[in-house]
């Protein structure tokens, strides 16, 4: 396993980007989504990737999650250099290592709240360790709801099952985009209590993409975003501190 020293720590890396650039179309038509971004994702941290829009924050989190290629530099999960991999062995490292919570559930209408669960398992052939399954599913308080289908369940529950999806596989990293994006402030609140939890006491390792300063204080880091680079990143954030930074680069692009 790679280690790195991040704030002065001696780490794991759990991901890892190293001049990684991503462009889109040519010459006068040209734009630099990623300039040469360099970052790594400690092992059993949270961390918040934040940035104005067209920041190429969810670029940043789709290229290191393997869901998108990069024009240049390198991604690594754990020791696996990505842009190595072939089409079907990305694919299995995506269903082996990597878990996804989108804002979008992403959970199929005709199977169980277990069911959707354990799908992933299901495709790889693969039998769900069932203290590790029984402890999330706990974790996330959906153990009286496991029959229902998601036309039974509120967004908050959907989302919820969608967390335990993704870590019920034990990956080494999960990956969320705008998870909370279509819930209720009280349902958001629960789920980025669940992927906090699931840092401290399972020693998960969590990147979220987001653009609410409360979602972001939940994390351990936040990393912020500007025009395809990284400008800033802050270790303990609060909600105040993350949107007074926000204010700055709102303020940057009414001025320039």
């Amino acid at each position: 396993m790679t280690t790195s020293s991040i704030a002065g720590r001696t780490t794991t890396v759990a991901a890892r980007a190293t001049d990684l650039s991503k462009i889109y179309g040519q010459g006068e038509t040209q734009v630099v989504a990623l300039d040469r971004v360099s970052v790594d994702f400690a092992q059993a941290e949270f961390t918040a990737i934040m940035g104005p829009s067209g920041s190429g924050k969810s670029t940043l989190m789709h290229c290191v999650a393997g869901l998108d290629t990069f024009s240049s530099g390198s991604v690594r999960i754990g020791d696996t250099e990505l842009g190595s991999l072939k089409d079907k062995q990305l694919t299995k490292l995506r269903r082996d290592k990597i878990g996804f919570i989108f804002q979008a559930f992403n959970l199929l209408p005709t199977l169980t709240a277990l069911e959707n669960i354990t799908l992933p398992m299901d495709i790889a052939g693969r039998k769900p360790d069932q203290r590790w399954l029984d402890s999330v599913i706990d974790m996330v308080g959906l153990s009286g709801r496991l029959g229902h289908r998601p036309s039974q369940l509120s967004g908050g529950q959907q989302q919820r099952v969608a967390v335990a999806r993704a870590l019920a596989s034990k990956p080494e990293i999960i990956f969320g985009d705008e998870p909370t994006g279509n819930l209720d402030s009280r349902s958001g609140a629960e789920v980025l209590g669940f992927l906090r939890n699931s840092v401290r006491e399972l020693g998960q390792t969590v990147v979220m993409v987001t653009h609410d300063p409360v979602a972001a204080a939940y994390a351990d880091r936040v990393v912020f975003l500007a025009d395809g680079r990284i400008v800033d990143e802050v270790y303990g954030p609060t909600a105040d501190a993350v949107l007074d930074r926000m204010k700055q680069f709102d303020a940057k692009g009414r001025t320039s």
